[in-house]
């Protein structure tokens, strides 16, 4: 028998079970055998990635002896183990350089959640009705396998479907392999607030299908279209770093910020200057400033044009955006505008950014292309390297994201299983995505689920969507894996990041990745050869090893040196570089790209529901605290304050006072938003900060399914949102959606709370039972 697998009974802490009477003891408790060896009271630091958003930030663990319950072949305990402690930012990672946001920091509590699934399951009742058994490893690896080759024996493997949440990590090469070789269709990538506008307009205007990378460091002017770069948006803390140094950094030079937006955000609320414009016309505000430098000729002549050339009228001058135009449009005085075009012009270095809301219209692709136009043009004034570039790439073969739609590949996915075709799916492996509770009603994602005959999660939490799986096959928690990561932004060097386990699992789950290739050799033949390796660890270490012929952070003589180096610094990256810019180098490509798509003219944006019937644009907004919603389970983010209304542990709308006045709500009442999808009601927060013509609701909150900390909080605004995309590229419009506002009842049923006692409705400690 291994040490590992010995079990001896013991009481824990010296407290033994006690008997009441003649009755047997309540309880025992077993202490397993410690599995690994620690010095007491001394705490080592290990290397690990955050994983709770996409930017790949790199961690340091902080680990100490002590006891932990936990699961071991089925039977529940305790043991004497590493646990991890504390989490800091990696001080040599050049992405977050030692820094961490507060949800970065929430990471450890995923390891430590009282929710967690030990062991696989099986479902015993109704699809969504939550019954499930536990079972074994054996059992169900057994199961998943039968499966598989029943449709393999059936030349059925097309019907083999898979729905993750997007990676940017060997995972997402290891499930293509999968997939492919197994010859099932590709694997579905769904998050409801994607990057999809803003990577093909990239691809087309510089070359790069990526997200941007900022030097706001060295920038004396920054105009940002709807990014909220300071709280949600791309790469946080890294933009966070730039941004200190923009406004502090440099004595005797302090640059200004201009933001525009219908709804402040975090970043908006940092501003010099905010600017109020109308939903889904920050593009043409862009093409105004624009039209104002080419028509004063405050750029070289063909300044800008290889981004320009996308747009319609640019050789011309822009004539149909006019500031006088413009204005109309926008509802930005042509002063303004003017004025913003001379400001630019006469700063030192000067960028345009966009992000968020204005790429969330169904003329997003347009918004975006007219202000990658206004940066290439601002730009090419100059002879100095320009802000914006883009991170090298680090590992060949992996795809930093998909530049399908998620929303489409969702929906074609969902219609398939609802069409009852043949080769419908009949087998789903879902990992990490939630799209009941983000996906916008008209899917009809739960129905398309109940279609699916066999549907497996690999999820380590019971979140709305893999409640309605047959069988759960537990991940290990991040901290607990092997992990790596390729970061798309944040950076002007190649970053490759790798950490090993920074503990050992606490309970009896297994890798997904150790998982997949488990059942790759059961599989055997094609499958088998095109994932060769026993272990994720392997399948990492020949991605990583090549990289030591590119030099870098790690200097090493063998392979194994460089696989040692690069665990113990948490990855590798180049050699300090600018990123590859939007410069003459990204000319060809990205002229080659544009040559493929026609110039774009100006749209208005579409909306969902008419104005009169519904006079209010409505915005959801990513949570700074728990983004589009998964991570709503952890709850240091539910306590955590929004940084504007200070609101904690419920949902809320944002209405601008006037608004609130006309209407006779007041702050705290409780509000019906209704939409031509359905309702939800939530407290009224009355902001300065939003458009009388606008509300706003932060995502993230009313799961029906997310344990004890997020099912039945909150509401979910992503629940009545309408299914219209931008044109060119399929992505969801979440800012496309009209809706209409009545009061529902007072403070003592809307059920707000506020930070520092605060609070309507409930007592404050009745919502964290």
């Amino acid at each position: 028998m291994e040490r590992r697998d010995f079990i001896k009974i013991s009481a824990l802490s010296g407290v033994m079970a006690t008997l009441e009477a003649c009755r047997a003891p309540e309880k025992q408790l077993i202490r397993f055998i410690p599995e690994e060896e620690l010095v007491p009271g001394i705490a080592t630091w290990k290397p690990s990635v955050c994983t709770l958003c996409s930017a790949g930030c790199g961690l340091q663990v902080r680990v100490m002896q002590g006891e932990a319950e936990v699961v071991r072949r089925g039977q529940q305990g305790v043991i004497k183990m590493g646990l991890a402690k504390k989490l800091e930012g990696n001080p040599q990672h050049p992405v977050n350089k030692g820094k961490l946001c507060a949800r970065g920091h929430a990471g450890l509590q995923v390891l430590y959640h009282p929710d967690r699934i030990t062991q696989p399951i099986k479902r015993t009742g109704a699809r969504g009705s939550g019954e499930f058994q536990e079972i074994t490893w054996d059992d169900a690896l057994k199961e998943v396998a039968g499966h598989l080759s029943m449709l393999q024996s059936s030349k059925s493997t097309e019907m083999l479907a898979f729905l993750g949440r997007p990676l940017h990590s060997q995972r997402r090469e290891l499930i293509a392999r999968f997939l492919k070789s197994y010859g099932a269709r590709p694997a579905v990538w769904y998050q409801p607030f994607d990057e999809a506008v803003l990577r093909q307009a990239n691809l087309l205007s510089f070359g790069h299908a990526a997200l941007p990378t900022f030097d706001l460091a060295r920038a004396d002017y920054l105009i940002s279209f709807g990014s909220d770069f300071l709280g949600t948006w791309n790469s946080p803390v890294a933009q966070s770093l730039g941004y200190g140094e923009m406004r502090q950094g440099r004595p005797g030079r302090r640059a200004k910020f201009v933001q525009v937006e219908s709804r402040m955000s975090q970043t908006g609320a940092n501003t010099d200057e905010w600017i109020a414009c109308r939903p889904g016309m920050e593009g043409a505000l862009a093409l105004g400033i624009a039209h104002v430098i080419l028509s004063e000729k405050r750029a070289p002549q063909g300044a800008g044009s290889h981004a320009g050339s996308l747009i319609v009228g640019w050789s011309a001058g822009l004539p149909d955006f006019a500031p006088e135009a413009v204005e109309k449009q926008t509802g930005v005085p042509a002063a303004v505008i003017k004025r913003l075009a001379h400001e630019i012009t006469q700063s030192g270095s000067a960028a345009a950014m966009i992000g968020g809301a204005p790429l969330a219209h169904t003329n997003g692709l347009f918004n975006a292309l007219a202000v990658n136009a206004l940066e290439s043009l601002v730009d090419s004034a100059r002879d100095a390297e320009p802000i914006l570039g883009f991170m090298p790439e680090s590992l060949p073969g992996e795809a930093t994201g998909s530049m399908q739609a998620s929303l489409a590949s969702l929906n074609a996915l969902a219609q398939s299983a609802l069409s009852g075709q043949p080769h419908t799916p009949q087998m789903l492996l879902l990992y990490e995505a939630d799209p009941i509770f983000s996906a916008p009603p008209a899917l009809r994602i739960r129905e398309a689920l109940g279609k699916i005959p066999y549907i497996v999660s690999f999820g380590n939490f019971i979140d709305d969507t893999s409640a309605q799986a047959d069988l759960i096959l537990p991940d290990h928690a991040p901290l607990e894996s092997w992990l790596d990561s390729m970061p798309e932004s944040g950076s002007s060097q190649a970053v490759a990041s790798l950490a090993p386990p920074a503990v050992l699992p606490l309970h009896d789950t297994r890798s997904m990745p150790d998982v997949l290739l488990g059942l790759a050799h059961q599989l055997g033949g094609d499958v088998a050869k095109a994932l060769p390796w026993t272990t994720y660890d392997a399948m990492l270490r020949a991605a990583f090893v090549p990289l030591r012929t590119r030099g870098g952070s790690i200097n090493s003589q063998t392979d194994d040196d460089f696989w040692d180096a690069a665990q113990t610094q948490g990855g590798w990256w180049s050699s300090l570089s600018p990123a590859h810019s939007t410069g003459s180098k990204a000319v060809a490509s990205s002229s080659l790209a544009a040559a493929k798509h026609a110039p774009v003219a100006m749209t208005a944006p579409e909306f969902a529901g008419a104005s009169g019937d519904y006079p209010f644009y409505f915005l959801p907004y990513v949570s700074q605290a728990f983004g589009d919603g998964s991570l709503a389970h952890l709850p240091w983010l539910q306590e955590l304050p929004d940084v504007l209304t200070s609101a904690m542990w419920s949902s809320w709308v944002e209405i601008n006072p006037k608004t609130g006045e006309r209407l006779g709500i007041q702050p705290g009442d409780l509000v019906e938003i209704t939409s031509q999808q359905g309702s939800v009601r939530a407290p009224a927060v009355l902001s300065p900060g939003i458009a009388p013509d606008m509300v706003a609701m932060p995502a993230g909150q009313g799961h029906e399914n997310f344990g004890r900390y997020a099912s039945g909080r909150g509401t979910n605004p992503l629940s009545i949102l309408a299914p219209l995309a931008d044109r060119e590229t399929g992505s969801l419009a979440w800012a496309a959606t009209r809706v209409k506002i009545t009061r529902a009842g007072g403070p003592e049923q809307a059920k707000l709370v506020l930070f520092a006692g605060g609070m309507s409705g409930f007592p404050h400690e009745e919502q964290r039972r």
